[in-house]
């Protein structure tokens, strides 16, 4: 993390507990929003107007709320309006890194070796945790957001007649059941996982693991009979699930030790996994092989680097 513009070799993502050993994500520190007019969003100041060319994320296909974005900006139409940057899937001792590795690619703006320096380009003094994704405005060469569920939407409606109207992840009148969705599935599973896989305490993980598969079995009663979980449309609560469901197999059910049963082992999860992945846009944002190489390559979780060559994964 970064403490006062420096550096911390000292952090680790598995930091931040609480004191009965769960683990506790810290909040997002950068909170404007994009909008057709520029005027001020939900929270934040305003000055961010929608313009093609203007905005840039910086995500890694390792990271589930990076990838909400991704498919937001795919489902969209955005893909000419906003560029993007990929950080390689393995953590280093200074965070997320911008190489030549596995077809990431390079920095292109200022030449930053680390997410970090993009950060602190925007605030010379941060302090605070160097997360992914982070919506970027290049003229003002400043951060705009790094909280994915603020960009999901920023994705959705800030950039009015630049994206493309054919998907609609928050529409009017559906709002109330996604938002109770969202606070229900974020902690239980989004969240979930990452409680369970970094508690520092027995009771911490074990009322984690609960949480995690209580909410799997509700989804997969609430599944049954639907093609998706509101309104029968595509909306964001099946996107902020469905980047979840995708890594369950590959990295939380034995890194994570979330080792009930898999995912493969639901029928009405499995059989959904596969309709949202099969919608255009979707696929390319998923990379098995970022996965397990960046979540294995947590040296305090899996200290010998060791990447699993299974399981077996039918997303057809």
């Amino acid at each position: 993390m970064l403490v006062n513009g420096q550096w911390s070799a000292n952090w680790k993502p598995s930091d931040g507990k609480d004191p009965g050993g769960a683990f506790v994500r810290p909040v997002s520190s950068f909170r404007n929003f994009v909008t057709p007019d520029g005027s001020p969003g939900p929270t934040g100041e305003g000055g961010f107007a929608a313009e093609a060319g203007r905005y840039h994320l910086y995500v890694g296909l390792i990271c589930p709320w990076a990838s909400r974005t991704l498919a937001a900006r795919a489902l969209k139409g955005l893909q000419d309006v906003i560029s993007v940057s990929i950080v390689d899937p393995a953590m280093t001792d200074q965070g997320w890194r911008f190489s030549d590795h596995l077809d990431t690619g390079r920095e292109p703006f200022y030449g930053a070796e680390y997410l970090h320096e993009i950060y602190t380009r925007a605030d010379p003094t941060f302090t605070g945790r160097v997360t992914i994704p982070v919506l970027w405005d290049k003229q003002r060469q400043t951060i705009v957001n790094n909280e994915s569920a603020d960009i999901l939407r920023i994705l959705n409606s800030g950039f009015g007649a630049l994206a493309s109207n054919d998907i609609d992840l928050y529409p009017d009148g559906l709002h109330d059941e996604i938002d109770a969705l969202n606070a229900r599935i974020y902690p239980r599973l989004n969240n979930g996982v990452y409680r369970a896989g970094f508690a520092a305490t027995q009771g911490a993980y074990e009322a984690a693991f609960r949480d995690v598969f209580a909410e799997l079995d509700a989804l997969e009663a609430h599944l049954d009979g639907r093609t998706f979980l509101v309104g029968e449309r595509l909306t964001e609560a099946d996107i902020r699930l469905f980047v979840t469901l995708v890594r369950f197999d590959a990295a939380y059910h034995g890194l994570f030790k979330c080792n009930r049963q898999r995912l493969a082992d639901y029928a009405n999860l499995s059989a959904y996994l596969k309709r949202v992945i099969a919608i255009p846009g979707i696929r390319p944002t998923v990379n098995i092989d970022h996965i397990k190489r960046g979540y294995y390559s947590l040296k305090s979780l899996n200290p010998s680097g060791i990447v699993p060559l299974g399981p077996e994964l039918d997303f057809a």
